[in-house]
């Protein structure tokens, strides 16, 4: 998560567009190890079992976008980063629809989310902790059933776009987590987190190392160029100009 920041600091003083040159963007693809709950940077950390995540060695992270909790252990999770003047839903659907192709080659057939709901209300409600059980207007499902959950933020014309595609069912072990005493409150909580996500798994033998294949291939279409690029390529990148908001870590 601190790289996805720093990334985007880049782009915002510039030092982006001077190392890589005018109209480049990155794709960043990683997992995590330990598992972590991530939190919407405007969501209450109270919402999260604090004691619960420690036992289990389960690290808390601020992220720097949007939306609420994800439980982050046996995904494939990606970062996009661009300097446009694209409406932010332009670049929404744009992801989406080069995640789609990549799942696309993998056999699996997704659809877009063609309705957005009004989140400010959802976000009110006490079932609303987790990111999954509702999907955003161009986010990915299959059979009806969330598949890719993403977030963006932008500084100007620099957009960081970033989400996670579950592999397994492990992601809805956001239940465990979440800071209620109320037993019918996450009953509700893992019913819609059964009923309205879905896994990779359940789809298609592709694990993470394939997904990578298959996304570097779905992002050279039409002629773009792609360059693979390994850690000694970001050295580039400047120190944070706000601190990383690292609740708990256990590594």
């Amino acid at each position: 998560m601190e790289l996805d920041m720093r990334l985007m600091q880049s782009l915002v003083d510039g030092s982006f567009r001077r190392h890589f040159g005018e109209g480049s963007c990155l794709w960043r693809f990683y997992s995590w190890s330990p598992a972590a709950v991530s939190l919407g940077r405007n969501q209450d950390p109270a919402e999260i079992d604090v004691l619960k995540c420690r036992a289990d060695g389960v690290d808390i992270v601020m992220r720097p976008t949007g939306g609420r909790a994800v439980f982050h252990a046996d995904e494939f999770t990606y970062s996009f980063f661009a300097e446009t003047v694209h409406p932010n839903e332009v670049i929404y659907r744009m992801v989406h629809e080069t995640i789609a192709r990549a799942l696309e080659q993998s056999g699996v057939v997704p659809d877009f989310c063609r309705s957005q709901p009004d989140f400010r209300k959802r976000y009110a409600t006490a079932e609303a902790v987790p990111c999954f059980t509702a999907s955003a207007k161009y986010e990915l499902q299959v059979d009806g059933r969330k598949i890719v959950g993403s977030a963006q933020r932008r500084r100007g014309d620099a957009i960081l776009q970033h989400g996670s595609m579950p592999l397994s069912s492990r992601h809805r072990d956001i239940v465990r987590y979440i800071a209620s005493g109320e037993h019918g409150l996450i009953e509700t909580i893992a019913s819609d987190m059964a009923s309205k996500t879905a896994s990779l798994d359940e789809f298609t033998d592709a694990g993470y190392d394939e997904l990578v294949r298959l996304m570097l291939s779905a992002t050279g279409f039409d002629g773009i160029s792609v360059t693979k690029l390994d850690t000694g390529d970001l050295g580039f990148l400047p120190s944070l100009s706000e601190p990383m908001n690292v609740l708990i870590s256990e590594s």
